[in-house]
């Protein structure tokens, strides 16, 4: 290119040869017709054994490389892809979309502006906005809001939708975190998120207008799975400092009455419950019941401690994270004993439970369970630990700045000579 773009599109690819070229032929034209800034999209084929490399090829061709360039990865894994053009990029803004474009490209220019102006430093999709479109099943959108529901009780994290599509950072903040990241999949884009929220990066959320695409080749539960495990091992590394992120500025400290907090654990208390449930329910169609309900409680009592330590007790930063997690698993063999017996006498008194019945003991007896911990936390768990201060987070949404409002408002049109 005889001039560098200032945005750089990634959309990865793996045995997408259907999709794929309608689909760059759709952006370039939107990128030539409708957006401001010099672009240029890049095709990455992770792993593809169809003809997906062969189209990417055939696209590069026809559009001019100007427009678009591919690049070619022998392993798959979205992350990896990701991390490995965006690292090498010299755009000023680094974009990933998925190839269905599920997203209206309408929304592209409001993700980019913000960032371009150094306004925000990340910008994501979101579909779970009061003003956002979305088009998708039942199932769907319920595994969207509990991942998401997970995220904010377990990592506390301030952003609404971790997996939309749609994202775009600035290169600078991604030189930064990208050799932090290390999940090469589905969580990538989730696990930068948090980083860079831990760091006290801007992040500016924009409403779209999204359509599910009912020929998705995403696994759901390998997936889900996939993301369980990067949320215990980002929350274990934050927690015990092995994950050093720096902190923004601190603002002023909460108080810690029992008023306060009481809130803050019944509903961290609630969403784990739920996540427990969830999860419980994924692994008992492959393991039996105690050893199901052993890994879920395993699972989300790591969370739980995580997420009381900074939202309910107001304490950050790796000093003393091992202890508290030790101390609050031993809290924890509180609800693995009541669970336990529950479903004990459950199969005592029918060998054979339904799976209502046994998630409706479970339930109960992790309710009994949460004040016993509420008071191990409060009086012993946390007791010797001093509340850190939040750090100052910039508000998703904010409202643009004159001259993103001039650049959103922007009617000029390019040919395909002005992008070069």
């Amino acid at each position: 290119m005889s001039q560098l773009p200032q945005v750089e599109i990634v959309i990865p690819v793996r045995n997408e040869e259907r999709d794929l070229a309608p689909s760059v032929r759709r952006l370039a034209a939107y990128l030539r017709e409708s957006f401001p800034f010099t672009a240029q999209v890049t095709i990455a084929d992770n792993g593809s054994s169809d003809r997906t490399w062969a189209v990417a090829q055939g696209l590069v061709g026809e559009l001019g490389q100007d427009m678009v360039c591919a690049v070619h990865l022998d392993q798959p894994g979205r992350g990896r892809a990701l991390h490995a053009i965006w690292a090498s990029s010299d755009a000023e803004v680094l974009v990933y979309m998925d190839v269905d474009l599920s997203t209206d490209l309408n929304a592209l220019l409001p993700l980019v502006a913000p960032l371009i102006t150094g306004h925000s430093d990340v910008a994501i999709g979101t579909r779970l906005a009061a003003t956002s479109r979305v088009s998708r099943g039942p199932k769907r959108e319920v595994i969207s809001r509990c991942y998401n529901l997970l995220l904010h009780v377990t990592l506390g994290v301030g952003f609404s939708d971790a997996q939309c599509g749609f994202k775009a950072i600035r290169a600078d903040a991604a030189r930064e975190l990208l050799p932090l990241v290390e999940d090469t999949s589905w969580f990538f884009d989730t696990e930068l998120l948090v980083l860079a929220e831990r760091a006290g990066l801007r992040i500016h959320e924009v409403p779209v207008d999204w359509t599910d695409d009912p020929d998705s080749r995403v696994d759901i539960v390998a997936t889900a799975l996939a993301d369980l495990r990067g949320i215990a091992r980002v929350g274990y590394g934050l927690a015990s400092g092995r994950l050093k992120v720096p902190l923004a500025s601190e603002g002023p400290s909460q108080p810690r009455t029992v008023a306060w907090q009481l809130p803050r654990f019944l509903a961290i208390g609630l969403a784990s419950t739920v996540a427990y449930v969830i999860l419980y329910l994924a692994l008992r169609s492959f393991l039996p019941p105690l050893a199901a309900n052993l890994i879920s409680l395993l699972v989300t009592a790591v969370g739980n401690t995580a997420a009381n330590r900074r939202l309910t007790f107001g304490i950050r930063g790796p000093a003393d994270a091992a202890v508290h997690q030790a101390r609050g698993l031993i809290a924890f063999f509180t609800g693995l004993a009541l669970t336990t017996g529950a479903l004990l006498a459950l199969q005592a008194a029918d060998p054979s439970p339904g799976s209502a019945a046994q998630v409706g003991v479970l339930i109960l007896a992790n309710l009994l369970a949460t004040m016993s911990r509420f008071v191990l936390y409060r009086g012993w768990v946390f007791a010797s630990a001093k509340p850190s201060s939040r750090p100052s987070q910039d508000q998703p949404g904010h409202p643009p700045t004159s001259t993103e409002r001039s650049l959103l408002q922007s009617t000029s049109t390019r040919t395909p000579g002005s992008l070069l």
